[in-house]
């Protein structure tokens, strides 16, 4: 028997070997023989076959400071970067931030887009508009809570008194010494038809409002806006630079986040 008869067995037995089905892991890249003598490529590396992503990604939206400090604490290191746009009033965490030794993605991001309160949209919605006496008695009602002086209880029935004041006819606005607006009718109604009346309004009054939820409350002085016209007296307000207000708690909301982190919050906007 020669040499090359007696490598037959082992050579059959590798051979078979290698026909035999393997078994693949999660992972690894394969090639794979088919039936018809082809061969694939198998890739086992994707987050679907391994379970683990590659990388973080994505941006996740809060509605207040604390939710971001939440999220920060729990995603960010020492190259992560935060950014306030002063303009949009958000801000903006870069989570995966270029290090000073290389790039990242910078596909990680937390963003604060603060929201209004409702109380602070229909406050501000009716600035500077004129309403007739029923819609403004019933505004100043369903907002006695953002009342602070004059007190609720005295706006509650300066609201009655307009409420019931329907079937007038106003005359005149005058300016007393108090800083108040004293409003001089006649009755038109057929009982009292002529009989004269007045009511008092203070010209101005302070509300506190939260701008943005889960802020800090701020006052805000609204002054009494009228006009006595064909169709009778309407009552408005202006508000004394409600923006700078809004401005105001966005800084402020930016400083408590700047307190909490170890990160200079920049101005700007993330790229």
């Amino acid at each position: 028997m020669t040499n090359t008869d007696t490598n037959v067995p082992a050579v059959t037995a590798l051979a078979q070997q290698a026909l035999a089905p393997q078994q693949v892991q999660p992972g690894g890249i394969y090639l794979v023989a088919t039936a018809d003598g082809r061969v694939e490529r198998v890739d086992l590396t994707g987050p679907e076959h391994t379970g683990t992503v590659a990388r973080k990604t994505g941006t996740t939206t809060v509605r207040d400071a604390q939710s971001f400090l939440t999220y920060w604490d729990k995603h960010h290191d020492d190259a992560s970067e935060v950014y306030a746009d002063n303009e949009r009033l958000t801000v903006t965490a870069v989570l995966d931030a270029h290090t000073p030794d290389g790039a990242r993605w910078g596909s990680h991001r937390l963003h604060l887009a603060l929201r209004e309160t409702t109380a602070w949209q229909q406050w501000t919605r009716n600035d500077g508009q004129l309403l007739d006496q029923e819609a403004f008695a019933e505004f100043l009602e369903d907002h006695l809570p953002e009342l602070l002086e004059p007190s609720a209880a005295d706006m509650l029935e300066i609201a009655q008194s307009f409420q019931a004041a329907q079937k007038v006819d106003f005359q005149s606005a005058t300016r007393l010494s108090s800083g108040q607006r004293q409003f001089q009718y006649v009755e038109t109604a057929t009982t009292k038809a002529g009989q004269k009346g007045q009511l008092t309004v203070p010209e101005q009054f302070t509300i506190g409002l939260v701008p943005f939820e889960g802020s800090e409350g701020y006052k805000l002085t609204a002054r009494l806006r009228y006009r006595i016209g064909q169709n009778g007296l309407r009552l408005g307000y202006k508000l004394d630079r409600p923006d700078e207000i809004r401005k105001t708690a966005f800084a402020d909301v930016v400083h408590a986040i700047g307190e909490q982190i170890d990160t200079t919050v920049m101005n700007g906007t993330a790229a």
